[in-house]
């Protein structure tokens, strides 16, 4: 059987190379002439909010979709064309469904290792996802957070080189998403590339190598967790009672004020002193609890939302 097709222009130490990418829905654009890399051994965290077009990137990487136009490398394959190449080779977790409502954790897991040549030992890996105690319990009738430890396993079984995690900690416990975190270090310690889609940013700062921000099916910011909160200037952000009078506080710190969520607020304005005094003041005068204090730069969640809502404004 002859060796499926590469791309030879796919440059070394590129897992994955997205080149105008392009796919849409009808007249809905749902990825709109995205470029991105990803380096062998790389953790890239797929920032967006709901519709942004990160499943559909996803999918085109996995060669599920096929691109209206551009181009799509992964190992310097085709994914669509070379499905067969790229299976063995890649790992996707669902954010749900995928499995067989009847069937055992157990079973599932073994009939996914029988696909591959070298697999993870079912038993350990069910240990290691905590679903040991598990094994004979339906999927259908496991939690929400022990279908997704099963949706990790099976994304993992096979040994890959390139692992696609789609909201991985979502439904997890404290101590489950903690568990999930490590063993995600794990893959990264042994070279894996992970591409990681969330909504949690404290989960992409603390995972990713590099985070790329996508609103409306276009690539908006990229860089390390650090790049990107340094890149903004030192401001002031507070948690307090959602809907404070922000035209009043505003007046009085002398400064634009923002709630970009509910009591979660942002000054635009370095961390003076005399600032710190005033707001203290405003909210004392007016009996409000403040319940967290921030000073420096931004975080990453501020980032996003700047640059999400920004985006927001100039997009029909």
């Amino acid at each position: 059987m002859p060796e499926a097709a590469t791309d030879a222009a796919a440059a070394p130490g590129t897992a994955i190379s997205i080149r105008g990418l392009t796919k849409r829905y009808d007249r809905l654009v749902a990825v709109d002439e995205l470029d991105l890399e990803v380096a062998i051994g790389e953790t890239l965290a797929l920032l967006g909010p709901n519709g942004a077009g990160k499943t559909t990137t996803v999918e085109c990487c996995m060669g599920y979709r096929v691109p209206d136009e551009g181009t799509v490398r992964v190992l310097g394959h085709d994914p669509r064309r070379d499905r067969a190449a790229l299976a063995p080779r890649t790992g996707l977790m669902l954010q749900e469904g995928g499995v067989y409502p009847h069937a055992y954790p157990e079973e599932v897991l073994r009939l996914f290792a029988a696909f591959y040549r070298a697999p993870l030992d079912p038993e350990a890996l069910l240990e290691r996802v905590g679903l040991t105690g598990s094994r004979r319990t339906r999927f259908r009738d496991l939690s929400g957070g022990q279908q997704q430890r099963l949706s990790l396993a099976l994304a993992l079984i096979g040994r890959p080189e390139i692992v696609y995690l789609d909201e991985p900690t979502t439904g997890l416990d404290v101590a489950a998403r903690r568990s999930t975190w490590e063993l995600i270090e794990e893959l990264q310690a042994d070279g894996v590339t992970v591409v990681l889609t969330t909504h949690l940013l404290d989960e992409a700062e603390q995972l990713a190598d590099r985070v790329a921000i996508i609103d409306h099916g276009r690539l908006i910011a990229q860089g390390t967790p650090s790049e990107l909160t340094r890149a903004e200037h030192p401001r002031v952000t507070f948690t307090a009672r959602p809907g404070l009078e922000l035209a009043s506080l505003s007046a009085a710190l002398a400064a634009p004020v923002t709630e970009p969520s509910a009591g979660r607020y942002l000054v635009d304005a370095d961390n003076e002193p005399e600032l710190l005094v005033r707001l203290s003041r405003w909210l004392a005068e007016r009996d409000e609890r403040i319940e967290g204090l921030h000073t420096g730069t931004s975080s990453l969640e501020d980032v996003f939302l700047r640059l999400t809502s920004e985006d927001a404004e100039v997009v029909p």
